[in-house]
């Protein structure tokens, strides 16, 4: 089943602060969302209120079509907030069945929902012990057990790998591209490489505003502009590789890294990419071309440029 969300000038005050100020913005089912933003953007917010735990003030969300403000979607939402709300005295088995009750989940279902979300989250060891016993990883995975204890078609989930191991880490980024393929996921995360290794697209929120939208590869290419190579060229001078390369009609700029491993990185002019005309320059001088990669513009970098204005 098929559970797009589509928010729409959408906006929230806390007095005189407006958390999130007329943002708008589709996710699609099937798409992983990966929503970033500095401390008070907005995020936790913006969740919150696709969730229906904090009410709409201004613009609308709609989930399959259906305005929250006129039907209740909650049912259709697994949610893992940011602090983990967890019963600390109940066994781990016990709370999943008690979150599968509070979303009425139908009694004869839940020992199968409960099984399978002991194996998705990794919890086989653990699910006999009382939460408060279990590490902060493991409370974790309880947190992501119970939002999807009812199978929801929406997954919000607010820094989920919060307190886990790099393996916990791997395993749980597997489990929402898993999850992904067939549910409309939004992540929050402050860790940018888990942005993305786990979503589809990226949105960056800043001062309740959203100022970017796209793939990683989308926004890097925004970021940079211009083509920017690091080259490496075995030659007898390296001022005359740099002369050289200045020449090139295609080049805007090089600057020397490295004068002794003769090592150059290359800009290129507007629209232009100049790999092409570095090889044959190359190849008509003699000289042996060890390296031509690519720069990628850092999605942190990226994430600073946009957030600190």
């Amino acid at each position: 089943m098929t559970m797009d969300i589509s928010i729409s000038h959408l906006s929230k005050s806390y007095g005189f602060q407006k958390a999130v100020d007329d943002i708008s913005f589709t996710v699609k089912t099937g798409e992983i969302l990966g929503f970033l933003g500095p401390n008070g953007a907005g995020k936790t917010t913006t969740m919150k209120m696709i969730t229906g735990y904090l009410d709409l003030e201004e613009g609308d969300i709609l989930i399959n079509g259906k305005s929250v403000r006129e039907h209740d979607m909650k049912k259709n939402i697994g949610y893992l907030p940011e602090h983990n709300p967890l019963y600390e005295e109940m066994p781990v088995i016990d709370y999943l069945a008690f979150c599968a009750q509070l979303q009425d989940v139908a009694d004869n279902t839940v020992p199968d929902r409960i099984k399978r979300m002991v194996k998705l989250c990794g919890l086989d060891i653990e699910k006999h012990k009382k939460i408060g016993e279990l590490s902060k990883g493991y409370r974790q995975r309880v947190g992501l057990a119970q939002a999807m204890i009812h199978d929801p078609e929406i997954l919000i989930l607010d820094e989920p790998t919060t307190g886990l191991d790099p393996n916990q880490i791997v395993e749980i980024r597997d489990l929402i591209r898993q999850l992904g393929t067939e549910k409309t996921v939004i992540l929050s995360t402050h860790i940018l490489p888990e942005v993305e290794a786990t979503c589809d697209r990226i949105l960056i929120i800043n001062r309740g505003k959203i100022v970017a939208d796209g793939t990683a590869d989308t926004l890097r290419k925004q970021a940079k502009g211009q083509q920017v190579l690091r080259v490496r060229i075995e030659a007898p001078d390296y001022n005359g590789v740099y002369e050289a390369l200045k020449s090139l009609h295609t080049v805007a700029s090089v600057d020397l890294l490295d004068k002794e491993a003769m090592r150059y990185e290359v800009e290129s002019t507007s629209g232009s990419q100049s790999n092409q005309s570095i090889f044959n320059l190359c190849v008509n001088k003699g000289w042996v071309l060890t390296e031509m990669i690519p720069f990628e513009t850092k999605l942190e970098d990226i994430f600073r440029d946009l957030t600190t204005n």
